[in-house]
């Protein structure tokens, strides 16, 4: 096994950031969501 990898493409690894960010963006949004109607419900 050689210690070197070949690095991937550039657009594959600005994939995977903006998945990981929308990702954590949309979980934080539904939790504010869950804690706003938990808290003070309509």
């Amino acid at each position: 096994m050689s210690g070197e990898q070949k690095p991937r493409p550039l657009a594959r690894r600005l994939l995977w950031f903006a998945a990981l960010w929308l990702g954590g963006v949309g979980t934080v949004t539904l939790v504010s969501y869950g804690l706003r109607l938990w808290i003070a419900p309509k």
